[in-house]
């Protein structure tokens, strides 16, 4: 594959998605062809299985069954936008893949880590060629993300918590593997933040 595959992670309410809108925005700008696309979703079929995952009860799924539900979406987003734009020379850039669900599913609310990597490996086998890791107090980030009051708040309300576990499993996971990743201050001015992601990102480009 000829193209640049970019996923963006952190907590709720980091900053990650602005900053992957702002990378795709300055890409674009510069004449790159650039998906930006998201997870779950970024094909028609996994923006259905969002819509289960990331709306309702908090307790309407076990972490087993969302790890099922985000793998089926990942499948369905890698075989209709991620392979063919990569294979095309496009630069992809996703806010979340399959790290987030390493953590939300398979480290904070379960021991279910080594669950989620053997799915990964039988049905995705994919990873990003740089993962920026936004990085945020989960205090903070956690009153940015109730403030949105949006429809898609499953996750933020199982609390500060979460968002805690969440934000040292990301550390861990940047530190084991660290060619891939890069950790960000996310606690600064957007346009701060995002001179920081850019530099990341041009080394790698094609």
């Amino acid at each position: 594959m000829t193209g640049l595959f970019v996923s963006f992670e952190g907590i709720d309410g980091s900053g990650k998605s602005t900053q992957a809108r702002v990378l795709a925005e300055t890409l674009r700008k510069r004449g790159f062809d650039v998906i930006h696309s998201r997870e779950p979703g970024g094909s028609p079929g996994a923006e259905e299985i969002r819509a289960l995952v990331l709306q309702g009860d908090p307790d309407r799924w076990s972490a087993e069954t969302e790890i099922l539900l985000f793998t089926a979406a990942r499948r369905d987003h890698l075989e209709r936008t991620i392979r063919p734009a990569l294979e095309a020379g496009k630069v992809v850039i996703c806010d979340r893949f399959a790290d987030s669900t390493r953590m939300y599913q398979g480290l904070s609310r379960g021991d279910l880590r080594a669950l989620v990597d053997q799915l990964h490996a039988l049905m995705i086998g994919q990873e990003p060629d740089l993962t920026v890791l936004i990085d945020m107090d989960p205090a903070v980030g956690l009153s940015r993300a109730l403030s949105r009051n949006g429809t898609e708040e499953r996750f933020e309300s199982f609390g500060q918590d979460l968002q805690e576990k969440m934000r040292a499993g990301f550390l861990a996971l940047a530190g084991e593997y660290p060619a891939r990743f890069r950790v960000i201050d996310g606690a600064r001015s957007p346009e701060a933040v995002a001179a920081d992601v850019l530099a990341a990102v041009e080394p790698r480009l094609p």
